[in-house]
């Protein structure tokens, strides 16, 4: 892994409970998260970690991966974790290995702060300068298309990523509404070392080790 993570927070208007459900559940998952087409759980395993296939489509290919994951639903202070590791043997996928956690914060007016870190080691060399960005990017965009749903501003299906180039629409999804570093931080950072513990604890998505 490179030490120039990727690092997206939004604050959703909506209880931590409804922000869990919309996004730890795979089916709703793929309805706002542009970076997956369809995630199937597999199986529990011995820890308790949750082992699941993925799917990017597109008109050109379609990745197919293997990941597994694991959330904390309630921690001392309120908040939650979910980690996540994912893998491809596809030749052709801009990301073979990659790791990271989501984190829900309740603040005291009742909304809730979504976050994410993670990192991966690259499929395309170079052109890495070129897809990590736009990894981010889309990453914020499907954060704030989740928060534009949630706070009751129309179904994900009514947001598709053409609804960038139209500009003309109230209310659209944008990715400029999400903190792409923490408060202080910077975007070129190390944005696992907020990680929850159980994130190093998974086990080899491959099932390997």
């Amino acid at each position: 892994m490179r030490n120039r993570g990727i690092y997206v927070e939004t604050v959703i208007a909506a209880d931590i409970e409804r922000v869990w459900a919309a996004t730890q559940d795979p089916t709703q998952h793929v309805r706002w998260d542009v970076r997956f087409s369809e995630i199937v759980p597999e199986r529990d395993t011995v820890d308790t970690a949750v082992r699941f296939t993925y799917v990017r489509r597109s008109p050109v290919h379609d990745v197919h991966g293997t990941g597994v994951s694991i959330g904390e639903r309630r921690r001392p202070d309120g908040s939650r974790t979910s980690a996540l590791r994912f893998s491809t043997a596809d030749p052709l996928s801009p990301i073979r290995t990659g790791r990271g956690y989501w984190r829900y914060v309740p603040t005291e007016d009742g909304r809730t702060r979504f976050i994410t870190g993670y990192d991966y080691a690259s499929g395309w060399g170079p052109l890495d300068l070129v897809v990590r960005p736009l990894l981010g990017w889309a990453t914020a965009w499907s954060f704030d298309r989740l928060r534009v749903w949630l706070e009751g501003g129309g179904e994900p299906e009514a947001w598709p990523l053409t609804s960038v180039l139209q500009p003309w629409r109230r209310n659209r999804p944008r990715a400029s509404r999400a903190l792409r570093a923490p408060a202080g931080g910077s975007r070129r950072a190390d944005h696992l070392h907020d990680a929850p513990s159980t994130l190093a604890a998974l086990p080899d998505p491959g099932g390997r080790s």
